[in-house]
């Protein structure tokens, strides 16, 4: 009888010891309560520019010009959906095709330029950016020739090493009754969603037009030397103003870029 209770209790034990541990294996593999997946990929579909070269069109939606063609060294897409009436310009995306076969696990980084859609695609990429998601010359040209494939992307924070966040004066501005300018090197995870202009003597601002992509528009500008605000937000629905260090001086030109001097890695 002892030795039968002895078995038992052990049996027991190692029952109890079995359960516990498939909790803690079914723990370790089930998300947290309330977690969010900001970072998670979402299945879609992606195309290349057939009749481009290596880099991006001077033309975009993005208004950024010759600028938007080679920006990140030519890896750039345009996007359907994600474009979001031009708040999606500027912004960073980890894009990688889903076949074992062809592709690597890492994929590609692109910056959106464009607006464009075709074939069920969320992303229209640069020949050179569809190219950098194969894992050989090879597999390069077998997915060239695919044309559309298969992809998964989520978006990531942008970063450009020793570059500021820059304005470009769009050609048309005159000075004092038209002012517009595209904003460069969009840093960080979050979106650009309000600029104000500031008079630097007296502080008076006022809120810019988001006239189309990354284009910002006042009629009738503050006088004198100008600081720039810009919103920074995020999904959900974290916000901060950043203010750069430079300003943009009394007598800008059209066609000049200014240097903020700050960096963004929000």
């Amino acid at each position: 009888m002892l030795c039968h209770l002895v078995f038992c209790f052990h049996c027991l034990c190692n029952s109890s010891y079995i359960l516990l541990l498939s909790t803690a294996l079914v723990s370790m593999h089930s998300p947290a309560h309330g977690a969010t997946c900001s970072d998670c990929f979402t299945q879609s579909r992606a195309a290349h520019y057939r009749n481009s070269d290596e880099n991006g069109t001077d033309i975009g939606a993005c208004g950024f010009g010759s600028f938007g063609a080679t920006i990140h060294g030519g890896d750039v897409s345009a996007a359907s959906d994600l474009y979001r009436n031009g708040l999606g310009c500027g912004a960073c995306y980890q894009v990688r095709c889903t076949s074992g076969y062809y592709c690597t696990d890492k994929g590609v980084t692109v910056v959106i330029t464009d607006q464009g859609s075709g074939h069920g695609t969320d992303f229209i990429l640069t020949r050179r950016a569809f190219t950098r998601m194969a894992q050989t010359s090879d597999a390069a040209a077998s997915l060239l020739a695919l044309g559309v494939v298969d992809i998964e992307y989520r978006r990531v924070s942008c970063s450009y090493p020793y570059k500021n966040i820059t304005i470009k004066i769009d050609e048309s501005s005159s000075s004092p009754h038209y002012l517009g300018f595209v904003i460069w090197y969009q840093q960080g995870k979050r979106d650009i969603t309000a600029v104000q202009l500031c008079e630097t003597q007296n502080f008076v601002c006022k809120l810019l037009d988001r006239s189309y992509g990354a284009v910002w528009t006042t009629t009738s500008p503050p006088s004198g030397s100008l600081s720039l605000r810009m919103l920074f937000s995020d999904e959900d629905g974290d916000e901060e103003w950043v203010v750069p260090v430079n300003n943009i001086p009394q007598d800008w030109k059209a066609g000049e870029t200014y240097d903020t001097g700050v960096q963004v890695n929000l």
